[in-house]
């Protein structure tokens, strides 16, 4: 059944864009609350953590009901509507690497491409793994401001300081929910750092890494009501004191504590070796 309390009683009326575009369109389901569904969705995706699909199937399964008011704000004011008609496709502005690589050395965008180059990633390639979902995209305002959020994952990342390695993916969901909370970021985050946790019997700080990425994204100012090409265009070091962005070092600790167990961070899952046993009983 639809849960009545995701519903926002504004919806029922006629809220559009200045261009006509409403803000819920009418063929839009209205969101369903389940629990179970999630948690089916994140054991697949424990057994695969690059199969990003699950992620989207999570969220879905876990609406949030400060979404649609989020939605709003943002959409329906000035710089809403400025960022619509300046930044209508995302993803053809991250993937033109081409355009980024003449922004400033040690710019954002400078950084943005190293880290998608290095790990062979695309804009484009996270689009597809959300149609994978095989949710179905609905003309409306709530439909761009997901598209924003799922676009500017790895700029988070980038912005952050996290890399792409299990707990460095339980960091930048967990900074995600400081700014967009749901209940779909809480169980990727904290589930997916117990997890970390019971696979390894290590001394990393885990728990304190990804409080600290929570208590980073509630700090920072919302990224995705951003000019993200203006943040593109800013000093990495300068755009992350202008968000209340500190280094990571409790990621950081953790790494160091790995490399010092003889742990991969990026094959955390995989079974304990005889000689990580006993490094960890020394």
């Amino acid at each position: 059944m639809t849960d009545a309390s995701l519903i926002d009683p504004a919806e029922r009326g006629a809220e559009c864009a200045s261009d006509g575009t409403p803000l819920r369109d009418a063929a839009r389901p209205r969101p369903r609350y389940e629990p179970l569904k999630a948690w089916h969705h994140f054991r697949i995706l424990l057994r695969d953590k690059e199969n990003t699909a699950e992620v989207f199937r999570i969220f879905e399964a876990l609406p949030s009901k400060s979404f649609v008011p989020r939605v709003r704000a943002l959409a329906l004011s000035e710089q809403g509507e400025h960022l619509r008609a300046t930044e209508r496709d995302l993803p053809s502005i991250l993937d033109d690497h081409e355009a980024l690589r003449r922004m400033p050395a040690g710019s954002v965008a400078q950084a943005y491409c190293d880290f998608m180059e290095r790990e062979g990633l695309s804009a484009a390639g996270l689009v597809a793994e959300s149609v994978k979902a095989g949710r179905p995209a609905y003309p409306d305002l709530i439909q761009w401001y997901g598209y924003r959020l799922r676009d500017t994952h790895d700029l988070m990342h980038v912005i952050t300081g996290y890399g792409r390695d299990a707990l460095g993916e339980q960091c930048v969901l967990l900074f995600t929910h400081g700014q967009n909370p749901s209940h779909g970021h809480l169980l990727l985050g904290y589930a997916g750092a117990a997890h970390i946790k019971r696979m390894r019997k290590t001394k990393a700080p885990v728990w304190k890494a990804v409080r600290q990425a929570h208590r980073t994204g509630v700090a920072c100012p919302s990224l995705v009501g951003m000019s993200i090409r203006d943040l593109l265009a800013m000093d990495l070091a300068e755009a992350r004191k202008m968000l209340n962005i500190p280094d990571p070092d409790w990621y950081r600790e953790c790494h160091r504590v790995w490399a010092s167990e003889g742990i991969d961070p990026y094959d955390l899952l995989a079974p304990v070796k005889p000689e990580q046993q006993e490094a960890l009983a020394a």
